[in-house]
């Protein structure tokens, strides 16, 4: 790992995995089998963060509008969750990687939200790495029920409104318990955000590669980090101000 900068890493990565359904059409086989082979890439995606040091990994699993989608390949998504979850929760154990979700899992086929809550009791106390999955996720959403929260509580007398600001608000958010990222990564050569953490990523590095997610190796998570590493991050800031600082 030559190539990146150990004491210079992200400590946040988000990544909106496309293309299985490209990666699929392809290779000639059906789109159920693309998603398949995404997630093998799911593993070996979080097998270099937890390898090289990230703290936390925020995957974009299912979004809200992935709700809409032929009824045949969401069940299909989902039974795919249920598989990973009864085949690596004891090695997310194992390697220290605490999982968390972001999501209304309400929405979820009581079986799948039962295994994801049970797979969250039982890696709660692992500090090594946090693996948080966008599950049922859409950003615009989690805004809007944010905004609700904090009004409940002002009608509740819990919260004075004028102390509402950036800071604040961000503990009404699904990720109030962690940084927001530090890069964002989208596969499969797409140039949009879709609906995914649009707050959080309000100073996020931004990488888009034509790489379909089945594809996504190793060599390619570093590419992207080699990318982070060599930006400069001023967040409104001159370049001056930055030297200054450090």
């Amino acid at each position: 790992m030559k190539e990146i900068d150990l004491d210079n890493l992200p400590e946040h990565i988000a990544i909106i995995m496309d293309g299985n359904g490209r990666w699929a059409n392809k290779h000639t086989i059906g789109r159920i089998r693309g998603h398949k082979k995404g997630a093998q890439a799911v593993n070996k995606t979080v097998r270099t963060c937890l390898e090289i040091g990230i703290k936390y990994l925020t995957l974009f699993a299912f979004s809200m509008e992935n709700w809409s989608r032929p009824e045949e390949e969401v069940k299909a998504l989902m039974s795919l969750l249920e598989e990973y979850l009864d085949k690596e929760t004891k090695q997310l154990n194992k390697q220290g990687i605490r999982l968390t979700t972001i999501g209304d899992l309400d929405l979820l086929h009581t079986s799948v939200k039962k295994k994801i809550l049970q797979a969250k009791v039982e890696t709660k106390n692992n500090n090594k790495m946090t693996l948080n999955m966008a599950i049922s996720y859409g950003s615009r959403d989690e805004i809007i029920s944010a905004v609700k929260r904090i009004v409940q509580e002002k009608e509740q007398g819990k919260n004075n409104i004028n102390d509402i600001n950036k800071e604040t608000f961000s503990y009404y958010l699904y990720t109030a318990d962690m940084p927001d990222p530090d890069l964002l990564i989208r596969t499969g050569g797409e140039y949009r955000v879709s609906n995914f953490l649009l707050w959080q990523i309000a100073y996020t590095e931004l990488y888009f590669t034509k790489v379909l997610w089945p594809d996504f190796s190793k060599e390619n998570l570093l590419k992207a980090i080699t990318s982070y590493q060599k930006r400069e991050r001023r967040f409104g800031m001159t370049s001056d101000q930055i030297r200054e600082e450090k």
